[in-house]
């Protein structure tokens, strides 16, 4: 059978399914595969994000291994 043949089959088939469970299972599994995910972010969010990348190019951030060290020196002296 050719992408082509089976692409139809599975168009069809999945055209015969009213169970909304398991419609929306298989459209989890075509969204892991198409890669396009795309997130609904709100303007608070996207803000967020912006604020945070002006900050990382001001320095303003610390590496997450100098972190870690911090932390266990804090840890340390409780």
């Amino acid at each position: 059978m050719t992408t082509i043949e089976l692409k139809k089959v599975l168009i069809h088939r999945i055209n015969e399914i009213n169970d909304v469970s398991f419609l929306t299972a298989i459209k989890t599994i075509l969204d892991s595969k198409s890669g396009t995910t795309v997130l609904a972010l709100t303007e608070e969010q996207r803000n967020e994000i912006n604020e945070s990348r002006k900050e990382v190019k001001q320095g303003h951030y610390i590496e997450h291994e100098l972190l870690d060290k911090k932390v266990s020196e804090w840890l340390n002296t409780k």
